[in-house]
């Protein structure tokens, strides 16, 4: 029993996953091109007209970086290295399809982006446990050999996973509050919006439970897409952005040095792990 046991744990990507897997990419990049790159034409091209234009380009920055997380979900030969991601993307879609019942009055009902928008956010949670539950019993635990993330290098990255959520919690949870204080003009559902995309932070503590660096390395290289098209998207849309306001600066500076730091970290590990 022990040995059909051991045998079954053999890490593999279950086909169901791939196929999904695979589906969810080329609608996550449509939607990336609608909202970053014409992000003032929302009223015309997506499920919900969005003021002002950096709002729906950091909702771009997390279809791409989705997009990049679900194509080496169709190629990854080890579930492991995929687990964290879906578990934080299940997590986000669940809170955007709350958001989208809060606020069903605000979308453009009428439109093809919106049938797919709410297909996708009604249905991706249960989809995305089914397939979490699957897979996990695959998992093998990490071996003695394995290249780890450091401690401190742990702790700072489930560090800012916790600010992260955090912060999410906050847009989510209290949006008319965040509403006062947050860099940019928001409404409600964009602040509930953005709470969700912040939730995808979650992935960094991860590092807790598994603090392997194949673990960790695809999670970093998903947050660097996503932390490169936001800083792009704040310098198209700087004018979006109040100056006035102190939490401006710490949004841009966080950002940048989490973005800085997370290349930086991922070449270190890289060497190691190649070394």
């Amino acid at each position: 029993m022990m040995a059909r046991t051991e045998l079954s744990r053999d890490d593999a990507v279950l086909p169901l996953t791939r196929v999904v897997s695979a589906a969810l990419v080329p609608f996550l990049v449509v939607g990336f091109v609608v909202v970053y790159v014409f992000p003032n034409h929302t009223d015309r091209l997506f499920a919900w007209t969005i003021h002002p234009p950096m709002t729906p380009m950091m909702l771009g920055s997390a279809y791409l970086g989705g997009a990049y997380f679900f194509l080496r979900a169709f190629r990854a030969r080890e579930w492991h290295i995929l687990k964290v991601g879906f578990v934080s993307v299940g997590l986000f879609a669940a809170l955007m399809g709350v958001a989208t019942v809060i606020h069903w009055d605000k979308f453009n009902h009428d439109h093809v982006a919106f049938w797919l928008w709410a297909f996708l956010y009604f249905a991706a949670p249960f989809l995305v446990a089914v397939l979490y539950l699957a897979n996990r019993r695959t998992e093998r635990p990490a071996t003695p050999d394995e290249l780890l993330v450091p401690p401190t290098a742990r702790s700072v990255i489930g560090a800012l996973g916790v600010i992260a959520v955090a912060f999410g919690a906050f847009l989510f949870l209290f949006p008319e509050r965040a509403i006062d204080t947050w860099p940019w003009a928001l409404t409600p559902l964009t602040a509930r919006v953005l709470g969700a995309i912040l939730v995808l932070g979650l992935a960094g503590l991860g590092m807790f439970a598994d603090p392997r660096w194949s673990t960790a390395r695809l999670m970093l290289q998903v947050q660097i897409v996503m932390m490169g098209l936001i800083l792009v998207g704040a310098v198209r849309a700087h004018d979006d952005l109040d100056a006035s306001r102190p939490i401006t600066w710490l949004f841009v500076g966080g950002f940048s040095a989490t973005f800085i730091a997370a290349i930086a970290f991922t070449l270190t590990m890289d060497a190691r792990a190649s070394g």
